[in-house]
């Protein structure tokens, strides 16, 4: 059976020769994994562009009752963005965000609500000449709320991480410190929960440590989300 549906490209594994596997979020079946035949020879030249992270595809998929890897049947460029792939902070920002993403997005069903906040944000992202530093934090912010963790002020969120990140307490220690210090981020995150077109993140040095608190708590809710390995580079777009 064949079904037409839109697709998120998450990322991709190289499969034999030419071919690959690739992890699209689509709009109808949710998470799925395609073989994809061909797309790494050399002639025609690009196809590989279509599977980079992020990509917005229109795409015809087979489908299978029993699940498992299927193949594409057809495949184009949805909406081609104008300046993610060619900024460099924007696609490290694309690259963090994708792996994030595609640990996190488990499910195999449909989630429309889902695949289009993830759809409008890219797109919206895309579209923005200015004033996108907190992209990152808004994006992850938002995102938690459709996986079921989301959060009302950004005290649930230091007040999680300094509790797992506080040793076992003792007769002669005490998690104070660490809470306090987690604490002075609660007003950033408000904003950017609830105004985020005015938030005041100052400098990139509290960008970052808002950041790592963020996955921080992420990974407090998803238990094989482990590192981020691209994170490092956001260093441009969060530099001071």
């Amino acid at each position: 059976m064949l079904i037409k549906t839109r697709g998120i490209v998450l990322n991709y594994l190289r499969y034999r020769e030419t071919s690959i596997i690739a992890r699209v979020y689509t709009e109808r079946l949710g998470l799925q994994s395609y073989v994809v035949n061909g797309v790494r020879k050399a002639k025609p030249p690009g196809r590989i562009a279509l599977f980079q992270p992020f990509t917005l595809l229109e795409l015809v998929a087979y489908t299978s009752r029993q699940g498992g890897l299927t193949r594409l049947s057809e495949y184009r460029c949805a909406e081609s963005y104008r300046s993610i792939p060619f900024d460099v902070q924007k696609s490290s920002v694309a690259l963090v965000l994708s792996e994030i993403v595609g640990r996190v997005v488990q499910e195999e069903e449909e989630n429309e609500p889902l695949f289009h906040f993830l759809h409008d944000a890219l797109l919206a992202f895309d579209q923005q000449q200015t004033g996108y530093e907190n992209f990152a934090l808004i994006f992850l912010l938002r995102l938690a709320s459709y996986l079921g963790f989301g959060m009302e002020s950004g005290q649930e969120i230091t007040t999680q991480v300094a509790f797992a990140s506080a040793a076992p307490a003792t007769a002669n220690s005490t998690s104070t410190p660490t809470a306090l210090r987690f604490q002075e981020f609660d007003h950033y995150f408000d904003e950017l929960l609830h105004d985020p077109t005015h938030a005041t993140v100052p400098n990139g040095r509290v960008r970052r440590e808002l950041l790592n608190l963020v996955i921080r708590y992420y990974q407090l809710h998803i238990e094989h989300l482990g590192d981020v390995r691209s994170l490092a580079v956001l260093s441009e777009v969060l530099a001071e």
